[in-house]
This record gives C-alpha cells, structure tokens and sequence, in this order.
C-alpha cells in the first residue's frame, strides 16, 4: 500500500541584511541623542523657582521712609487727574479734602521701597530715589521686624545708596553674581516691594543688555519681562544661581504699572559704587575733565572720519587744568581709546574713565587732523564742583555790536557788547558771537539753535567778527562740503553743532 509523504523541505537560514542594520544603529543612535539634549534642555528649565524663592526671600527687605512736607498756602496735595465722569474722582475728591491739614501745617509723606541685604551684620542695598529727602528710614525685614537705619553712602549718577542697620542677630544675605556673563534669553528673579504688599517673586528672562534710558552719565541698563512695579525700587534680580545681577531700579510704563519692559542697574557696575560707599561713604570715580558729545554723519564729514569705528566721543570742551588739558587733548579731537578700551560711542567714555582707577596713568588715543595721536594722561578724581564745571571758554572778545545776517545758515549773529551780553544775560566771559535771530525752518532753527546762543568757533576756528563767519562758510562752500562745524555755547554748555549749508539763491 502506497502511503503519500508529508515531508517538507526545510525553510532556509534567514540573510541579515546588513546595510539595513546599519541604518537601524544610525537611527538609534540620532534618537538616543536626540533624547538627550532634550532631557538636558528640560533639566536647563527650572519646573519651580519655590526653592530659591525659599532661600533668598529672607534676604529682600521693605524700606520705608517718611518726608516731612510743607504746605504752600494751605493748600494739600494735588488730586490725580481722572477722565471726565470717572467713578474714582468723587472717591479721591472726599479722601484729599479730608486728609487735607489746616491751612498751612507741614504733612508727613510716606513711601515704600525695596532693598537687600549683603551683609549678615546690617549693611542694606536699595535706590538712591527710594530715599531721597527722607527724615527717617526704617527697614522691615521678611519677619515684620522694623529697624531704623542710617545712611552710609548714596550716588545719585547710578541711583545707588547702602544703609545700615543694627539687627538683633545675623541677618541672611545674598552676593553679587557677574552681571557680564549673563546672557539675553536667561532666566532671572526679582523680589521685591511692590505697591507695599510685601515680598513678591517675579519670574522672566533677560530681554536685553546695555540699555540707555537717559537717566544719568552711566546708564547700561539690563532690561527685563520679569514684572516690576512701582515699590520694586532697589529690590533685587537674580540669576538662577542666587546672585544679585542687577538692582530694579526703573520701569516703562504709559499706566505706571508694569508692561513687561523693566530695567536693573547691573551688578558689574552697582557692585563697584556700593563697595566705595561702604568704605569711604562716597564713590571714587576717574576724571578726563573733557566735555563730550556723540559724532553725527555731519560731524563725521567735517572731521574727515570714514571709519565707523573710529567715531568715538568727541571732546567738545576740556576744563582749564584738568587730567585732559595737561595731557595735551584738544577740542575737537576725537578719543577713540582709552586705558587700552575701546571708545565705540560717546557713551561708553564716561563709564571706562570712572571704573579708571583714580591716580592712575592711562594711555588716550585720539583721532585729530586725520591721524591717531597718543597721550598719556593722570587720571584725577571726579568732584561734583569739577562736573559741574562743563564748559571752558575760548577766544577774544569783539568789539563793537554790529549785526550781520548769515543767509547760508538761516540766522543772524552780532560780535559781543555790554548791550546784548545783558540782553541775553551773557557773561563777560563769554567769547565769540551772538545768535540774535533765528529764521523759522532754516539750518540754525533745524539744530534748536536760538538768540542768545554763543557761537565760539567754526570748523575749529575762532570766531571774532561776523565776517569770519561768513568767510567760514564760504570755504566750506568752496570746499564742497555740505554743512559746517560750529562749537556753540548755550544752556547744554558748550557742544560742536554741525549745521547745513544751504545752496544759494
């Protein structure tokens, strides 16, 4: 009998493919460091800031402080203005005229601040504005517990001021970070004080770096989307670290509160002033003795320059016996270098020169007649009575008061003469000649140019008589220059204008 086999051959050993298994690995292998970066990305953003809310919010204290205010005529503090019909005018109409004192009597202000603390034994950091005119200082610690406290130092040119206070125990403090190695897009904290509620932790990023808000001579301002508001004065901001990078000190606000757009002082440049202040119960600066001003397109063109880089800050006046005039600088040079630091914009010299160690000899380049020249100069120290004193005067005096009108740059100027140095209140030290009209629209009116500005030179010679004036323009006309360079003397003191010479008619 036939039996039918149920035999099968066997199946073939499989064949690995190894390309494909290389693809695999790669794959593998991009997707574990893919995995990675972001577990490391993730690990780089904090899921909570309560632990270092936790340990630095005993470092932030309230400051409060009271102002005794006297009352002009008997009449009270000015109500806010509201929009017609506003519900909150009868409301603040009814508390000012209660709270209004008796015809006359003083009243007693007061305000609320932020500060920290940086020393265990009671040394407080916070806003030169935050006390400025105050009769008494009190600090409230994170406790509630009130301490009264004297001013070591202030410095009105960084809105910085250290107090003292005397606390019964050590008190937590906190240690300036280095602001410079911050970047934009990191994360920061701020504490502080806001509309008095006590301490509040804000959270944001660094949204940018060297700002100029027009606030002072100094001004580099981190700016920031951390929520600031008024009463954060002098509180701290933080880095993710725990380090003071900055002191709030400003907001940008159409409303008063915060918009998002907050500015620190940075602690690179706030670090130096508090440790002068707390040894010498003022600041130590380095002092040029220069008057400075920014260099225009105009001035550029005047000067000769065509290297952007090379357009610093431009000496518009150096002070009869300062550290500049023994060093041999010039009006109208333009310093380019300092101390081995690049003078990029007019507004970086003012901050290289202060951080210059006072005594010290430091190297000064300048740009003068289209070529670099080097000087040494001593580097004195920076006086209020030396600030003050922002112009120096050069020339001879006119005679006579004749008038001469200067069509080219649309104003009218006269030598200078007991009559119109009392006119326009001029001193006898004054030199040069007086702007005595101004034609709307024209080339003066353009620069704000007014009657009773002086004009001591033009492209950087001395002015005597109205017709040197007019033979200044006619060269530089000649020249086929399109403007001319004029160092005026005014209420802003002295400063280089660059004014357009228009075509004739």
């Amino acid at each position: 009998m036939s039996r039918h086999s149920s035999y099968r051959p066997a199946a073939r050993p499989a064949v690995l493919d190894h390309s494909r298994f290389r693809w695999l690995s790669a794959a593998l292998v991009a997707l574990a460091a893919l995995a990675f970066a972001l577990s490391a990305q993730a690990r780089e953003t904090p899921e909570s800031f309560a632990d270092l809310a936790e340990r630095l919010l005993p470092a932030v204290v309230n400051i409060s402080t009271t102002q005794t205010m006297p009352e002009r005529g008997g009449k009270g503090p000015e109500m806010p203005q509201f929009p017609p019909g506003s519900p909150f005018e009868d409301f603040f109409k009814e508390f000012f005229d209660r709270n209004r004192p008796p015809g006359g009597a003083p009243r007693k202000a007061t305000s609320l601040g932020s500060g920290f603390v940086i020393d265990p034994e009671g040394y407080v950091v916070t806003n030169n504005h935050v006390i400025a005119d105050a009769d008494e200082i009190n600090v409230i610690l994170h406790d509630n517990i009130s301490l009264k406290a004297e001013i070591v130092g202030r410095d009105s040119k960084t809105d910085m001021a250290l107090l003292r206070i005397k606390p019964p125990k050590p008190l937590t403090a906190v240690k300036f970070g280095n602001s410079d190695e911050t970047r934009v897009g990191d994360w920061v904290l701020a504490i502080g004080n806001p509309f008095g509620l006590g301490g509040t932790v804000t959270a944001g990023i660094l949204s940018a770096r060297a700002r100029d808000i027009n606030s002072g001579p100094y001004d580099d301002y981190l700016q920031t989307d951390a929520s600031i508001n008024r009463g954060n004065s002098g509180g701290p901001m933080f880095n993710m670290k725990g380090e003071v990078i900055g002191i709030n000190t400003a907001i940008f606000s159409p409303s008063g509160g915060s918009v998002g757009i907050g500015f620190a002082v940075p602690s690179s440049l706030a670090k130096p002033v508090i440790d002068d202040l707390r040894k010498f119960g003022r600041t130590r600066r380095g002092w040029l003795g220069v008057h400075i001003q920014s260099v225009t397109d105009e001035i550029a063109e005047n000067l000769g320059i065509k290297d952007k880089e090379q357009r610093g800050a431009l000496v518009a006046s150096v002070t009869p016996g300062g550290p500049a005039e023994k060093a041999g600088l010039k009006a109208g040079d333009v310093i380019i270098r300092f101390d081995g630091k690049k003078v990029t914009e007019m507004r970086r010299l003012p901050r290289i020169v202060a951080e210059t160690a006072v005594g010290r000899e430091a190297e000064v380049v300048v740009l003068r007649d289209g070529r670099n020249v080097t000087s040494k100069v001593m580097v004195g120290e920076l006086e209020e009575a030396e600030q003050a004193e922002a112009k120096a005067q050069a020339g001879k005096p006119g005679k006579g008061g004749a008038q001469s009108k200067v069509a080219a740059l649309g104003l009218s100027v006269a030598t200078l003469n007991p009559e119109n140095r009392q006119k326009y209140e001029l001193s006898e030290d004054a030199r040069g000649l007086v702007v005595t009209e101004v034609e709307a629209n024209g080339p003066a009116a353009e620069k704000g140019l007014k009657p009773g500005a002086v004009l001591v030179e033009a492209a950087q010679k001395e002015l005597a008589s109205p017709a040197d004036l007019v033979a200044k323009v006619e060269e530089a006309r000649k020249a086929g220059r399109k403007s001319i360079l004029l160092l005026v003397d005014g209420p802003q003191g002295l400063r280089f204008v660059a004014l357009r010479i228009e075509a004739k008619k």
